[in-house]
């Protein structure tokens, strides 16, 4: 059985039309990390049964492609349990659910997850959570939605519904929700799950390599997206590059050597290097080395 990439090293969300045949079939291809099975506003309701019946296959193709699987449901008060029943069939190895305001909508989809895992023979508590967090009311119970349930092992921020509900004017700066993402990587952190970055929703290839590297900036090692061609680029900013990982050699060598001669700390390249900085580059360093192992 294939090692599943763990969340920590999974650098792009891709979100996929969930009865669109053609896209699905590509997606592998984009080399995004995570793709995730869209049932919900990317997924007409009428178009919800046959995004349904293409689950099983579908997962097992991207599965045999080295992806990580994943699925957004629907509300469970809406279409999500009819989802669930179809897609746990093709044992995903993350459910995403959308709108997420309260801890008890996790609680809840831990329960049916679980009841699903044991009708259908799946390890239990093998399938992962992903709350999407939409909504003012979600942004501030992110730490308490986090920790609901020993399956979450990442959350992930919207852009658009999030926007809409602050009543902010979206631009491609993203001015409007810089405090958002600030905020929600501090709640993420502190429950200790990976914060999966919000989408830039447009097509532009400089618009997105500034957007992740901003993100970048800010401590985030995920980002999701909506447009294939975009995975190759979130993943470039998001892998730490052959001088980043030099660099962050000297630095390791240099603090090692001063502290070997009973220094505090060390001077390099002009900076001066104390233990956070130390520590933060061979972090950086693990970060690389693992990402490299799963190619």
């Amino acid at each position: 059985m294939r090692e599943i990439r763990p969340a920590k090293l999974c650098r792009s969300w891709l979100f996929l039309e969930g009865a669109n045949e053609t896209v699905l079939q590509r997606a592998a291809s984009s080399g995004a990390d995570v793709l995730i099975h869209e049932l919900e506003d990317f997924t007409p309701p009428s178009l919800r049964p046959k995004a349904r019946v293409l689950a099983p296959d579908l997962y097992a193709s991207w599965r045999e492609a080295g992806r990580v699987v994943a699925v957004r449901v629907n509300p469970l008060d809406q279409d999500g349990m009819e989802d669930l029943a179809a897609v746990m069939r093709g044992r995903p190895d993350i459910v995403a659910l959308p709108k997420v305001a309260e801890p008890r909508h996790v609680a809840e989809l831990d329960a049916a997850v679980t009841r699903f895992e044991r009708d259908y023979g799946i390890a239990e508590g093998s399938t992962a959570l992903l709350p999407n967090i939409e909504f003012a009311r979600g942004l501030v119970q992110t730490s308490a939605i986090a920790t609901v349930s020993q399956r979450v092992t990442a959350c992930l921020l919207a852009s658009e519904d999030l926007a809409a509900d602050l009543g902010a004017e979206r631009d491609t700066d993203g001015i409007e929700l810089a405090y958002c993402r600030q905020r929600f990587i501090v709640e993420c952190r502190a429950a200790n799950v990976v914060a999966v970055d919000c989408p830039y929703t447009w097509s532009d290839a400089p618009g997105v390599e500034r957007d992740t590297r901003w993100a970048r900036r800010l401590g985030y090692t995920a980002k999701s997206l909506v447009d294939p061609s975009h995975a190759a680029i979130v993943n470039g900013v998001l892998t730490p590059d052959d001088n980043e990982m030099r660099r962050a050699r000297d630095i390791v060598t240099a603090f090692e050597a001063a502290r070997a001669q009973g220094g505090a700390r060390a001077e390099h390249e002009g900076s001066l290097i104390e233990v956070p900085t130390y520590s933060n580059a061979k972090r950086l360093i693990a970060r690389g080395e693992a990402l490299r192992e799963f190619g």
